[in-house]
């Protein structure tokens, strides 16, 4: 089942149930810049959910974590292969005061930003510091290594753009009390899953939009394979009697790849990302759902 949502009038569901969210919601935003992040999708996500509720949630791509903030579960786990990402999250929940205080070192110049990103620090939590930093200052907060692993963002030249927003990482680090972290393939996730839990997946998309045409890209970080692999995983979220929600891009191989007799939504959300030369517009994006 196909739905155009581009245009329709989003249901609400008001008597969804709430046991599955904290009893007194924080409200916060996420720390990092993150290429892909869904916060376009906050607004109309809950239409999506379960109209029954859900467990516990799962991500296993969690990125900047637009969903699971809005969501505030009361327990989730999320992973993410980048381990520089999951030991951030790490340290936002469990060592703030420390981290803040390296934040807080880091001059923001562009001889400094080249020094920091050339360092390597022994120290998880200052390692995370450097990391929340090179997202900040670097050029539209993209996350790029070259071969050897090293991060290569150049410098992005915010100015009075370039503020840490020290309440919101306070939030964020309360809303983070009760989750699971993890490093490694997202595939190690469905270890966790439960009965009647939920997990969003946003993987990094093997197919993208340009103009009138469709583009293959980052097949070192996510080929056409690991989408199937990824649909083998919903086959087993499914066996679980659990409930996904799958983002990905609007092309037909998707369609048919992930392809499991669930409700499919097409969406249209605004591109905000590339750089000067880049192309920006509106793009349609699919989501899928075993829960609606």
């Amino acid at each position: 089942m196909l739905i155009d949502n581009s245009s329709s009038q989003h249901v609400s569901h008001s008597d969804l149930t709430q046991q599955h969210l904290f009893d007194e919601k924080i409200t916060c935003l996420p720390f990092l810049r993150w290429a892909g992040g869904k916060r376009w999708l906050k607004s109309t996500f809950d239409q999506y959910l379960p109209k029954n509720g859900f467990n516990a949630y799962h991500e296993p791509f969690i990125g900047g974590g637009s969903i699971m903030l809005h969501l505030s579960p009361k327990t989730a786990y999320i992973s993410d292969l980048n381990s520089e990402l999951i030991n951030a999250y790490r340290a936002v929940k469990s060592d703030l005061n420390l981290l803040t205080t390296y934040l807080k070192e880091f001059k923001h110049t562009e001889k400094d930003y080249y020094k920091i990103r050339a360092k390597k620090f022994d120290n998880n939590t200052q390692e995370a510091a450097r990391f929340i930093y090179l997202n900040y200052a670097s050029f539209n907060g993209i996350y790029r290594v070259n071969k050897s692993g090293q991060y290569n963002v150049p410098f992005g030249k915010r100015g009075d753009n370039f503020l840490y927003d020290y309440e919101n990482l306070n939030n964020v680090s309360k809303a983070l009390a009760n989750v699971n972290m993890s490093s490694g393939d997202f595939y190690d996730s469905i270890d966790n899953v439960r009965k009647g839990d939920l997990v969003f997946l946003d993987p990094p998309y093997t197919i993208t939009h340009t103009l009138n045409t469709f583009i293959q890209y980052n097949k070192k970080i996510f080929s056409l394979e690991e989408q199937v692999r990824l649909s083998e995983m919903i086959t087993k979220i499914k066996e679980k009697d659990a409930y996904y929600i799958l983002t990905n891009a609007a092309h037909p191989l998707i369609r048919k790849i992930f392809d499991h007799g669930d409700s499919v939504f097409k969406v249209s959300r605004g591109s905000k990302i590339g750089g000067k030369n880049a192309k920006r517009g509106q793009f349609s994006e699919y989501i899928f759902t075993n829960g609606v």
